[in-house]
């Protein structure tokens, strides 16, 4: 089980143990906190070890000042649940901010907004957790891509392309994490990887070659891991090509760690290590049937270091299973195992500054002072619903407008059960809304009520009361007289959920007939649809003057409609999946495939062969833009686009100016897509202003993976800015005659033990991964690539040639250094000697 990417050498000198005899180094802030981690786990015993690798809660140790901690939070679109149970899944909360969920910000293509969301989102769960320093791992962000609209938690993710979902949950992540010395929370990525079926998420196998693995389902883990350094990723309950994902040392170790540079926790999705043996019937290689002892095994072994369990399936965990599998060696497993699992959650709780005076944190006194000086407001700041507000307005997609903004005159009809339901749905995940909340919440019909003043607004259910069936003929009738009507359409958890996929695109019960029918009596018919994902608008896109999309656009999505709807806000949303027609024009749920094949048509903007209703990055404003003078440069690995931009109307507004590459000189047999997003950026623009717009990228982006390694074939690229997938306004071709050769990316290590005496010779066993994901080693490195280590305290670790000598008790971090052609990169790591 490698020690990767930080792995940290503890031993306590006489010279440090004359200053500091008093206070363990798990204590001290001068240290790191993975040597404070893993001094703190050379302390315990193997069955304490144990007990702190479970989320739900890891156990107390009073002894040494551990406090009981819970691992299982959840903030996906706002701080939802907490895990004060032992042994059973975490309450939800009451009245907390609930924003737009993931779908809906990432038709925002806007990541400063979801940093600042984010942000939001964790200063929120300082001031509601215990004591606001534990339970601040949460489960959060899903960066599954939405490759089939049919799923049930699509609204969940940032979307179907890689690119768009990692540049978004970048953003999150880093917003949730918060910058400074320590950690304001900790993200989770969920689910790694391929979980994208709700039917046989927990028991089936998703089915794909490596380039599909490398280039679709692991590329978004990828980037994020690179660009923000989340603190944890979930594996997810399915197999991956046979294999459950909670016990795949290639997902794991190979991809997430010595590939990618992961260096913080996986935790299982909960009850994913049962599911191994109860679900799937795993056997591993050359063993047999698995049993509590044995599942618990192979899943350490490869690298899940925690383990998720809500206790509801039979009784046991790695709690209780650890030292009998230990003790047996089943698949190899050694208590150095569990010493590094354990360090490595406990970085995690160094990092947020659990262990530390709480004066000397700076989001604790931060979370204090707001507590203090607010009354009895709560959490659901003006604040925080401005943002929820905001995020609601630019989270709107405008797919077809001959009638918006309205003006504020005349009668206007709101109908719709979704209009004005006795309880908003948020989505998954979201926190309780008491009358305290609900008073906080703004419904669509309240926010166009509020914002159409001195304009007249009358409610119609539009349904027979108590069913979406059947049509009201007399609410028809009545919409026909006003000078607009708003139709609210929807989905909800009676849809499409966690545990529950749709077998349709269309909309629920007899809501497209409504839309259709009171847009043919009334040509000024705007429908507003609020829904998981795609659905069939064929029944009523004809007739309506307007369509508007969202996902569940949190607590504030009355106010951020009204917003838009009378032009106080400019829409600027764009579609982050393809709005397919039908479901007849997608494959079956259980296809992880995405090039199109002889029967199937392919998926995503990328590789899809039909006429979507709407394409990828589409969406429209009260405005239009012009794009003129597409230049494109190189400068060494990086590519450079520049163009300018005008806004030709009469309205300020936003611009999601889109970037795509292409492969013009393809042979078909190559199975390129048709078009890949490289770049974007939203540009605010006043009316009739112009702005130069530069957009940068890096060769390496237009590699695909091929013969074990992603690779740049030299030739011709064609670069498109575009509008959206579908409407190029400026093209370019350029000559990549010469990619970058592979640089060194990643260092990882694998010593032999977190704990080792002292004068044992250390071989780290140092792993190299590639730019273009090739990797050596652990310990063979090829010919004229060297490995140079250093020590913080040399009088403690000495390096001695290629190894390292443990020479004294003490603390101690190495850093290997490796070189390639001179070019280096370096990870360090962690031991205890003793």
């Amino acid at each position: 089980m490698a020690l990767t990417v930080v792995v940290v050498l503890l031993l306590v000198t006489a010279a440090d143990g004359a200053a500091r005899a008093s206070t363990p180094v798990y204590l001290d802030p001068a240290y790191s906190p993975a040597e404070r981690a893993a001094d703190l786990v050379s302390r315990m015993t193997l069955p304490e070890k144990a007990s702190q690798l479970v989320s739900s809660q890891s156990a107390a140790i009073p002894r040494l000042g551990v406090a009981a901690y819970g691992w299982w939070n959840e903030a996906a679109h706002g701080v939802a649940r907490e895990q004060t149970n032992d042994g059973d899944q975490p309450p939800t909360l009451i009245n907390t901010t609930s924003y737009p969920v993931s779908l809906s910000l990432a038709s925002s293509w806007d990541p400063e907004l979801v940093r600042r969301e984010a942000s939001m989102i964790s200063d929120e769960a300082r001031e509601v957790v215990r004591d606001n320093r534990l339970d601040l791992d949460f489960y959060s962000p899903t960066v599954n891509l939405a490759r089939d609209p049919r799923w049930g938690r699509n609204d969940e993710t940032f979307g179907e392309d890689p690119f768009l979902t990692a540049t978004m949950a970048a953003q999150f992540v880093s917003g949730l994490q918060g910058d400074g010395p320590y950690l304001k929370a900790v993200a989770t990525l969920k689910h790694y990887a391929a979980n994208n079926s709700e039917s046989s998420r927990l028991n089936g196998s998703s089915d794909m070659d490596e380039r599909t693995l490398r280039e679709y389902y692991t590329a978004q883990f990828r980037d994020v891991i690179r660009w923000a350094r989340p603190g944890s990723i979930m594996s997810a309950y399915n197999s991956v090509n046979g294999t459950p994902a909670a016990a795949s040392s290639h997902l794991i170790e190979t991809l997430a760690r010595q590939t990618y540079g992961f260096g913080g926790y996986f935790t299982s999705d909960c009850d994913a290590v049962y599911e191994m043996m109860a679900g799937q019937n795993w056997q591993p290689p050359g063993g047999g049937l698995l049993d509590q002892y044995s599942r618990t095994a192979y899943a350490l072994t490869a690298g899940e270091d925690l383990n998720c369990t809500q206790g509801y399936h039979d009784e046991w965990n790695y709690a209780n299973t650890i030292p009998a599998a230990v003790a047996r060696s089943i698949g190899g497993l050694t208590e150095n195992d569990v010493d590094v699992s354990v360090a490595r959650l406990f970085t995690a709780r160094m990092a947020l500054g659990e262990f530390d005076a709480q004066s000397q944190v700076p989001w604790v006194t931060a979370a204090r002072a707001r507590l203090a000086a607010r009354t009895s407001t709560g959490t659901e700041t003006p604040e925080r619903l401005d943002m929820a507000r905001a995020a609601a307005a630019e989270s709107l997609v405008l797919l077809k407008n001959q009638v918006l903004p309205l003006p504020r005159r005349g009668r206007i009809a709101v109908v719709g059960a979704f209009a004005d339901p006795p309880e908003i749905y948020l989505g998954g995940y979201s926190s309780i809304q008491t009358s305290a909340g609900v008073a906080k919440s703004v419904t669509p019909l309240q926010g166009i009520t509020a914002a159409a003043a001195p304009a007249k607004v009358d409610f119609l259910p539009g349904m027979i009361p108590g069913s979406l069936d059947t049509v009201d003929p007399a609410a028809v009738k009545a919409a026909a007289g006003y000078d607009a009507v708003i139709v609210v359409a929807g989905t909800d958890r009676s849809t499409a959920s966690e545990d529950h996929d749709r077998a349709t695109l269309a909309l629920p019960g007899a809501q497209a007939d409504l839309i259709g029918q009171i847009a043919r009596a009334n040509p000024h018919t705007i429908a507003y649809l609020e829904t998981v994902g795609q659905v069939d608008v064929a029944p009523f896109a004809g007739a309506a003057a307007a369509i508007l999309w969202s996902s569940f656009n949190g607590q504030q999505k009355g106010a951020g409609l009204a917003d838009v709807l009378f032009g106080a806000v400019n829409p600027s949303g764009r579609l982050p999946f393809t709005w397919y027609a039908s479901e007849a024009q997608l494959p079956p749920m259980e296809d992880f495939g995405i090039r199109p094949t002889a029967t199937t048509p392919g998926r995503t903007y990328q590789y899809f062969t039909g006429a979507p209703a709407y394409p990828f990055g589409y969406g429209l404003t009260y405005t239009t833009f012009r794009y003129d003078a597409l230049h494109v440069t190189r400068s060494g690995d990086t590519l450079t686009a520049t163009a300018t931009i005008t806004n030709t109307g009469a309205r300020p507004g936003a611009e999601v100016v889109q970037l795509y590459a292409t492969t013009p000189s393809a042979r078909p047999s190559d199975e390129r897509p048709r078009r890949r997003l490289v770049a974007f950026r939203k540009v605010s623009l006043a009316a009739h202003e112009s702005a130069p717009v530069t957009l940068t990228f890096p060769v390496g982006a237009l590699a695909f993976y091929d013969d074990d390694a992603f690779r740049v074939t030299p030739g011709a690229y064609g670069l498109e800015l575009s509008a959206s997938s579908a409407d190029v306004r400026q093209r370019a071709i350029v000559d990549i005659s010469e990619p970058p050769p592979p640089a060194l990316a990643v260092v990882t290590a694998d010593p032999p033990r977190l704990q080792l005496p002292t004068g044992t010779r250390i071989d780290p066993q140092v792993t190299v991964a590639m730019t273009d994901q090739t990797r050596y080693g652990p310990g063979k490195l090829p010919a004229g690539m060297t490995v140079r280590y250093d020590s913080n305290r040399p009088s403690v670790i000495r390096p001695d040639g290629t190894a390292l000598i443990a020479v004294h008790p003490g603390v101690a971090t190495v850093t290997a250094t490796v070189t390639d052609r001179g070019v280096s990169a370096r990870g360090t790591f962690v031991l205890v000697v003793r």
